[in-house]
This record gives C-alpha cells, structure tokens and sequence, in this order.
C-alpha cells in the first residue's frame, strides 16, 4: 500500500448550495501531506490516467468543475494535460513560488483553456504575479477573521474573478461571507446542523415515510399504488427517477403500477429511499441531497464484492440515510423511530458499527479526504486505491446522471 494514491472530493456550492463543482484531493498514503515527490508524480498520473481517463464523458459532462491541487512540479508536468481543459480548474497551492517557469506555465495552461484558481495566495510567496491569470480566488475562513477576508475580497475580487469562501463549517460563517459579497463556498456546514429544533416532518416527507414502511412490512401492491396516488408530485418523481438514465431500463414506464411490476419490492426499498432524500426539495439544500445520493452509491459500491444483491440494496440505504438527521434536522434515533428498517441498517446509521458500518465509514472518509483514516479501513477491507478510487468516481457520476 506504500505507493498510493486516493481521492478525497469536496463540493464548492453556489448561493443557493447547488454544487458548481468538486475539489478532488489527491492524498498520498505514504505522506499524505507533503510536497508530491517523484514517486508520488508518478502515482498521480496513474491517478489519473486508470481512475480518471473516462471521466470526461462521464460526470464532468455536466456543468461541474474539477478542482484540482497542483503543486510546482505537478503544474510542470504533462501529466495535468490528461485533464480536459473545459472542465478543471488548477488549484495553486501556496507553497508554489511564481518564478519565471511557473508563470510561464500558468500562460501556456490559460491558453490551452485550464482555469487558475490562486489558494489563499496572501499566505504564499510571491503569487501575486499569477493573479493575472486567477479565475478563481480562495480564501480560508478558518486562517482569516472576516474583516481580513472583506479586505482580500476587496483586494482580489473582479469581474473575471470568482471569489470562493473555503472551510466554511457554520451557518453563521456561511451568512458573514455571503454579507461581505462572496458567492461560492466550500465546506460542509450544510450537512452538519448544529441544533436540532424541528419536530415536525413535511407532508411530502410523511407521504414517503407511510410508503417506505408499507413496503418493509410487506403491503400489498394495491396499498402501496394507493399511497403514491395520495401524492401526484411523488408519482410523477418516482416516474421520472426510474425513466432516468441512472436507472438504465430498455422501455418507459408511464403508470405506478407498470413501476411496481417491473420494480420489485427491493428496487422500490431503494427508490424510496432517493425520494426521501428529494421529498423536501424546497427545504433541503442541493448540495446536501447530491451528497447523500453519492453516499449511498458509493457505500454499495464499495460493498458489491462482499454481498448478495439483497445487502447492497441496504449498503445504498445505509449512504442515502447517513445524513437524513441533517435532511430531516432531528437526532439520528428520532428519525428511526419513524422509519422501520432492518436492524443491521440502523445499527449503521446510529453507530457506524456492525457487518455495514466500515463500508459507510470509508464513505465519509473519502468525502472528507481524510487520508489516513481512508489508508486504514482501505487495508481493514482489502482494497487498494485505485479499487477505492474507481468506486468513488463512478459514484459521482450516477448521482450526476440523474440529474438531480
């Protein structure tokens, strides 16, 4: 496991928490947070070139941005160029020393039609001479107070510019930054709320629940097409998801009943599932929805090799409903009183632990890019990284072919 590399991602959000795009963390496991030497060069392009050579058709297809971080040798190298240019945005780190070879580069990169993004460039040396060719500006709200940031955003901000607020871990920081004029942010705040006060679920929400517990306790279908004719928006959703390219069926289906059929009690389990996630649409921030979606893809597909289809299926349930606490803004054991799923299920969800917890534990150390955390139940559950890395791309690109 010496030589490798993993993927971490974390997603830049627009004003209204729609993700514009991810920055993806190259963590080398032998040492994960120093300069990329020779070896590790060599580990990033294979990074690239196995994990990352499709990904062009797949999900950066979209309208996403790959953020990635570059240091001195990395911008020198070709390997870079493997990127497509429409849609990766380099990420300088502050370490880089803007000589002449390396503002040379930044031209050439431009050119080519690779965006810049300058990372906290107050803390670096000397980069001041490649904010001619910033198309992004970042700044830490964790290393600045916000009367230094309003400054830099003074500072840095311009037409061409865009200013994104990384670290972003509060909604108060999130208000600040937003007040001061930045429009883009990074960090996870939105999917950890600090205080939970709503007791009340959402009538969509309610619809979706009173389903998903009709179809573990074993309804007829007839009950079960009832409860969706209760509700024309999560008819028509449910509809849509399964006619959508993620779902990947030879023939539309147009009645609730034709879905049943061809579902399966298992599929509709987990198509539930996506709509519990989607339910609360005008509520729940996109970013928080696409990241749950994510999770549960990866969480199953980093378990395929180890089980049956059946516990796939609650490999994806336990991902998609690792941050309904945060969806539904209630404790964890709240939302499990409302909803009767199988054991080994919640016992994930609560504690991490049992047969499903370090499949969903890798999950969230891959979207955090915690690199040791990532190396070590890589090694508890046998895989290497490009086996992690492969998963976690295909991931994002099924939860971005549904258009969600």
């Amino acid at each position: 496991m010496e030589n490798q590399v993993f993927i971490g991602r974390q997603p830049i959000m627009d004003l209204k928490q729609h993700i514009i795009g991810y920055e993806l963390l190259f963590r080398h496991s032998a040492d994960a947070d120093s300069a990329v030497f020779e070896d590790g060069l060599k580990a990033c392009s294979n990074v690239l070139i196995n994990t990352m050579g499709d990904m062009d058709v797949q999900w950066l297809l979209g309208d996403k941005l790959a953020f990635i971080n570059v240091n001195e040798a990395m911008l020198l190298s070709e390997f870079i160029e493997l990127m497509p240019p429409q849609r990766t945005v380099l990420e300088i780190l502050r370490t880089v020393v803007a000589g002449d070879a390396v503002v040379e580069r930044c031209r050439e990169l431009s050119k080519l039609g690779y965006k810049i993004a300058l990372d906290n460039p107050q803390l670096g040396t000397q980069l001041e001479l490649l904010a001619q060719f910033a198309s992004f500006v970042k700044v830490d709200a964790l290393s600045v107070n916000p009367q230094e940031a309003r400054k830099l955003f003074q500072k840095y901000a311009a037409p061409n510019v865009q200013m994104v607020a990384e670290k972003i871990e509060t909604l108060e920081q999130f208000e600040a930054y937003k007040e001061i004029g930045f429009r883009r942010f990074q960090g996870f705040y939105f999917a950890r709320p600090e205080t939970f006060t709503a007791k009340v679920i959402n009538p969509s929400f309610d619809s979706v629940l009173n389903l998903l517990n009709l179809v573990t306790q074993d309804s007829d279908n007839s009950d079960i097409e009832n409860g969706f004719k209760r509700d024309a928006a999560l008819s028509f959703k449910l509809l849509r998801y399964i006619n959508s390219v993620g779902f990947g069926l030879s023939c539309e289906i147009q009645s609730i009943q034709h879905a049943l059929t061809i579902l399966g009690r298992k599929q509709l389990y987990r198509w539930l599932t996506l709509l519990m996630v989607t339910a609360g649409e005008n509520s729940t921030p996109p970013a928080l929805m696409k990241t749950s979606i994510t999770r549960g893809r990866l969480t199953e597909l980093l378990g395929e090799s180890y089980f049956e289809k059946h516990d796939r299926d609650n490999l994806f349930i336990v991902g998609v409903f690792s941050l309904l606490d945060a969806i539904l803004k209630m404790p964890m054991d709240q939302v499990l009183e409302k909803i009767q799923l199988p054991e080994n299920v919640s016992e994930a969800l609560l504690t991490r632990g049992g047969v499903y917890g370090p499949f969903l534990q890798l999950t969230e150390a891959c979207e955090g890019a915690d690199s040791k955390r990532i190396l070590e139940l890589a090694e508890l559950l046998q895989y290497d990284a490009d086996k992690v890395n492969e998963c976690h791309i295909a991931a994002l690109a099924w939860a971005e072919s549904l258009g969600i």
